[in-house]
């Protein structure tokens, strides 16, 4: 049995084409842009060539992600937080607590052992400690984004952005530039208060249990990973392809349906 699973977010949609026998067939991760409808069509699109499927074959698809309710397409629709944790649960059995951190918010989710949603907490307001937020003092330094995980490693003085609004903290950021600090101290400082924002959401939810999962595309930042990892005291677990853990729970609802 084959289903699909898409993730609509605010920047980027995801698909996961699943068999009920032979696991992941093929998915795909495209910006978003300006029309979720489109994206959502175009990312289905993608995942089905990528699996070398006819579309007919496809049984089942659940919608999920902030504009879940564009896919007209979708035979359901499914909160993402419920979608993250249904596909962790899969991929990592043991996890308990999940840091999902994407384009514009970031999530923080404690799981029991059948996947169910226990607590959770999220920043929605605004884009601090975001993916977005990442673009912003990415631009402000003329740093590469998928770049400033790396350089960061290489810092050798400790700063300190005390501001994580997007706003305040690119005036500091650039206020550091002028003072002649170096750019791997500033990137170092910048996912420091990721991971500060990021542990105040999880000490709203309770006791932070091992095996903590991070998903979301600023999982693929080593810089955010290691600082994360550095103020928890354990080692963060991070599937291969973050951005598609969503979309594999919401395509994991599908196949439960059928």
């Amino acid at each position: 049995m084959v289903v699909a699973g898409i993730d609509i977010g605010s920047l980027s949609t995801e698909t996961v084409v699943f068999d009920g026998d032979r696991g992941i067939l093929g998915y795909s991760i495209i910006l978003t842009g300006g029309s979720s409808r489109d994206a959502s069509r175009l990312s289905l699109e993608q995942a089905i060539r990528y699996a070398n499927i006819d579309k007919a074959q496809i049984k089942r698809i659940v919608s999920t992600g902030c504009a879940r309710e564009i896919a007209d397409f979708a035979d359901q629709r499914i909160t993402e937080i419920t979608c993250i944790a249904k596909g962790v649960s899969y991929l990592f059995p043991e996890s308990r607590t999940i840091i999902d951190i994407g384009g514009q918010d970031t999530k923080v989710i404690r799981i029991d052992g059948k996947g169910r949603v226990l607590e959770f907490d999220m920043n929605d307001k605004c884009a601090a400690g975001t993916g977005r937020f990442l673009e912003v003092m990415a631009k402000a330094l003329n740093v590469e984004l998928d770049k400033m995980g790396e350089r960061s490693l290489h810092y050798k003085n400790e700063l300190k952005i005390s501001s994580i609004c997007t706003v305040f903290a690119e005036s500091e950021v650039i206020s550091l530039v002028s003072e002649g600090q170096q750019v791997e101290d500033i990137l170092h400082a910048i996912h420091n208060a990721i991971a500060d924002r990021t542990l105040g959401l999880l000490e709203r939810i309770g006791e932070v249990e091992p095996q903590v999962v991070m998903t979301g595309g600023v999982a693929k930042n080593i810089g955010v990973v290691k600082a994360l990892e550095d103020k928890l005291g354990m080692p963060l677990t991070i599937y291969y392809e973050p951005q598609i853990v969503g979309a594999l729970g919401a395509a994991l609802f599908a196949l439960d349906k059928l």
